[in-house]
């Protein structure tokens, strides 16, 4: 070939076809376009008088209090439940991940029928709790483990596959230079995967903020107590509580949190960004 010979463009190998242009579209309308909607529907001239009305700064406070404490509870059972698994024999991995899994697709509200059958009143362990002054249905810990029971399988799921990936190289390397358990699990394993974790902290901090069924049967819907954002809103839908525009104003905040948790993940770790 000629040194002015033309340069023919070629598609990339992993490109797509061009034909999946059009449900590449409706797909991504079909998830932007409810938000686009919620947004629109905003009363911005009652804005700010609907988010700091007493109903919806209370439902705000305990969405946050409850979900951080749950997230809390998510790392401290969750990483050693996933770093167990990743160096578990296949056969036990698959069984812990199949149980792991189950809170993920059983309906919430089944989820919150069998919290209430192990810790209700009703149950040993609940009638013994009860008998100590511990007594958790319809509390606000209530809230905490009906959302940790929801949230934790996204953090065990992504730490876990973290660790997987990570490989034990690196761990064996730093056991022959003389390192013990836990200097390679906190010198070496967490920062290997910190990736995975801080995924798996976002994902369960959001579904813990956003938890309805198993709260509503596990924990019920009393205001200040039990009844957080997205029971406030539902709350608000069917013609009780607070009112409809501070129900939108929630669900308008509900929105720019979890943006703001994903901005904050995405400037956390900028290189990954590219």
């Amino acid at each position: 070939m000629g040194l002015w010979s033309p340069v023919i463009p070629t598609a990339s190998p992993a490109a797509p076809p061009r034909s999946l242009v059009i449900p590449t579209a409706i797909a991504l309308a079909f998830l932007v376009l409810p938000l686009v909607a919620l947004v629109a529907r905003v009363d911005w001239a009652t804005l700010p008088a609907d988010i700091t009305s007493t109903a919806a700064l209370d439902a705000l406070g305990l969405s946050l209090l409850t979900a951080t404490a749950a997230t809390i509870c998510c790392i401290v059972f969750g990483i050693p439940l996933a770093l167990a698994m990743a160096r578990a024999q296949p056969r036990t991995a698959t069984i812990a991940r199949v149980l792991v899994t189950i809170p993920l697709v059983l309906p919430p509200m089944v989820g919150g029928v069998a919290l209430l059958f192990l810790l209700g009143r009703s149950s040993p362990l609940g009638a013994w709790l009860d008998s100590l002054g511990l007594g958790l249905p319809f509390t606000t810990p209530a809230v905490v483990i009906a959302q940790v029971f929801v949230a934790m399988p996204f953090l065990v799921i992504s730490v876990e596959g973290a660790v997987r990936a990570a490989g034990t190289d690196y761990e064996r390397a730093a056991v022959s230079l003389g390192a013990g358990r836990w200097r390679v699990l906190f010198r070496v394993t967490l920062p290997l995967v910190a990736d995975g974790i801080v995924a798996g902290v976002v994902l369960s901090f959001a579904r813990a903020i956003g938890e309805f069924g198993a709260t509503a049967l596990f924990a019920g819907n009393a205001p200040g107590v039990t009844q957080t954002m997205p029971l406030a809103i539902y709350t608000a839908f069917n013609g009780s509580g607070v009112a409809r525009g501070p129900a939108v104003a929630l669900s308008l905040m509900l929105l720019a949190t979890v943006l703001v948790v994903l901005l904050l993940v995405r400037a956390w770790r900028p290189e990954r960004a590219r």
